[in-house]
């Protein structure tokens, strides 16, 4: 039961504005400091207010995936440490069966008080460099939990306002990066105090009652307008499944991804415990640290999409409340410690792909085609003259499916990721390694009447001898199209493509590359959203011109005719007159 609560409605919208705020400016302070172009340009960051017992208040507009599992890092902590959290606390949290999205996904969080009162938490999270597990940067096979590195939970990274300086001697010999890494957890750091200052000067303005009670409001508000829109869908059983290529080491053995939704009155249940079994490499997920993430992430926008919403709903914890989410205990999305959990990302964007898919034909004009699903996420690493480790990793943007009135979007990170990219300036200015291409990966996104997405594809070539760790998939499995569009094109991964070329797996765990070779990610392009016949043909016509199709696509799938650089309107049309009458006499087109 909703509690309601009486409150002005414009001090309310203020308080929650200054939240919003808050979480924001946190954002940014971490952003302006972080040492990693990881944090400083991807933005693979969280920042955020939240309530005692670990609820959202507010978050920032960073990366879902670092936000939605902030509360679960607090409730983890609190098991450990219970009342033995004092004013000036930083509390150290990255244990994945402790509410951490993956190991290198550090939660640095400071204890609110006012008035000697715990009121609140002032939390952040940061995908850090390295932390010394068993490769350098990413990992994919390693046996268990403990080959992935430093994993701390209730540890304080300041106590009472001093450093840990034992600590910090423990990350300076276990990481290979410790100038970087102690850098970012110090970035953390001054975005924690920073929440913490702000929200006690809310609460000096306003109140302490008044702004708990802003702050317990707007959660119930976002949880009404949530149950409001899942209310209006149909109540029933929804379900689709999808593959991933392997686990990292057993490459010929595809693993099963099943979604079931399920939807009664004003409540939403995902249960994925019909996929794949625990594997023995670090493909495994988190439970509440990512797969519980991905959900939320992915049925927020589908019900309160933020630009096609009719009113702003805060992201806070009341979105969430509606949302139940089950995995068997043993299964790929809920393994058993010590399991390794590292390598997460494909398998929970997958699931996310998987709900929109099964609500497709219920709710079509609240989802996209099949996207990308997928994140290219490659470390690139090595020694340098003074046998020092350089440590670089990059997010490789995917794409998004044909939408009900546009495009797919192009290099776009898909669901709960949204990191932004790695200017390739920066990797020549700070690591051994050249960007020989970059861009848009033509002629690959699913035909529809609203095209599909397209991926990107870089070419990056090492300046010396390396390592390179790829966390990939969608090799074995294209985006698919929805309402008659066509599917997008699956990922590649080509070593050396202007010498010898070679077809590599979607995963490489420390894989050696000497100096002057070279790797080509081709990333996922997505799948097109209703006929393409029904595509514009001067739409067409401009996709040709500005070369995210050719001329003879244009042809195959649109039906459109263009010679000497010319649209042949009369002959398009009936060109496409006759694909019609032709398409009609099939079974698979007749009524």
């Amino acid at each position: 039961m909703i509690k309601q609560k009486t409150m002005d409605p414009i001090t309310l919208q203020v308080i929650g504005g200054a939240l919003t705020t808050i979480a924001k400016e946190m954002s940014h302070l971490m952003q302006r400091m972080a040492y990693s172009s990881l944090i400083r340009e991807s933005e693979d960051l969280g920042a955020g207010v939240f309530a005692k017992n670990g609820d959202t208040y507010a978050e920032a507009d960073s990366t879902p995936m670092q936000l939605g599992c902030l509360p679960g890092y607090i409730r983890g902590f609190q098991q450990i440490l219970g009342d033995n959290q004092h004013p000036g606390d930083i509390i150290w949290n990255n244990d994945p069966y402790a509410g951490a999205s993956h190991a290198p996904d550090i939660s640095l969080t400071m204890p609110i008080f006012y008035d000697d009162e715990l009121v609140g938490y002032a939390g952040t999270t940061a995908h850090h460099l390295d932390i010394g597990g068993a490769q350098p940067g990413l990992i994919v096979d390693v046996p268990d939990m403990y080959a992935e590195g430093l994993i701390l939970n209730g540890m304080k990274f300041y106590d009472r306002g001093v450093r840990n300086e034992v600590l910090i001697d423990v990350i300076r010999q276990k990481s290979r990066m410790p100038n970087e890494v102690i850098g970012d957890l110090e970035a953390q750091v001054a975005a924690c105090r920073l929440g913490a200052k702000r929200f006690t000067e809310l609460m000096d303005k306003y109140g302490k009652d008044t702004v708990l009670i802003a702050c317990e409001e707007l959660l119930n508000y976002s949880e009404r307008m949530m149950r409001k829109e899942i209310a209006k869908m149909p109540d029933g059983v929804y379900e689709a499944e999808s593959w991933l290529d392997n686990d990292g080491r057993n490459l010929d053995q595809r693993l099963r991804v099943h979604v079931q939704v399920t939807k009664i009155g004003d409540e939403i249940e995902v249960d994925v415990s019909k996929s794949a079994d625990q594997v023995s490499t670090a493909f495994n997920v988190a439970f509440s640290g990512a797969l519980c993430v991905s959900v939320y992430s992915v049925v927020r926008s589908i019900f309160l999409d933020t630009y096609t919403h009719e009113s702003f709903v805060p992201a806070n914890q009341g979105v969430f409340r509606p949302i139940k989410v089950k995995a068997r205990k043993g299964s790929i999305f809920n393994p058993n410690r010590p399991a390794a959990t590292f390598s997460r990302a494909n398998q929970v964007n997958t699931v996310a792909d998987l709900i929109i898919k099964a609500l497709a034909p219920i709710l079509p004009e609240q989802v996209c085609a099949g996207s990308s699903a997928n994140i290219q996420f490659a470390s690139y690493s090595g020694l340098d003259e003074d046998n020092d480790y350089w440590v670089y990793i990059e997010v490789n943007e995917g794409s998004y499916g044909g939408r009900p009135t546009s495009d797919g979007m192009d290099a776009m990170d898909f669901s709960s990721w949204n990191t932004r990219n790695n200017p390739i300036e920066d990797l020549d200015m700070h690591v051994p390694i050249v960007c020989e291409q970059y861009e848009l990966r033509e002629d690959t996104g699913g035909a529809g009447k609203y095209r599909g997405g397209l991926g990107i594809v870089r070419w990056n070539r090492f300046l010396q001898d390396g390592f390179m760790t790829m966390e990939g998939d969608k090799h074995t499995v294209k985006p698919w199209g929805f309402k008659g569009g066509l599917s997008g094109e699956s990922a590649q991964l080509i070593k050396n493509p202007d010498t010898n070329p070679e077809q590599l797996p979607s995963k490489l765990n420390g894989y050696r590359f000497g100096k002057d070779e070279s790797i080509q990610i081709f990333v996922p392009s997505s799948g097109g959203y209703g006929d393409p016949l029904e595509r514009p043909m001067d739409k067409v016509f401009e996709d040709v011109l500005d070369g995210f199709i050719t001329v003879k696509t244009a042809y195959r799938d649109y039906g459109v005719i263009i010679e000497n650089d010319e649209l042949q309107t009369e002959e398009t049309m009936k060109n496409r007159e006759q694909l019609r009458a032709t398409r009609s006499a099939l079974p698979l087109y007749s009524e």
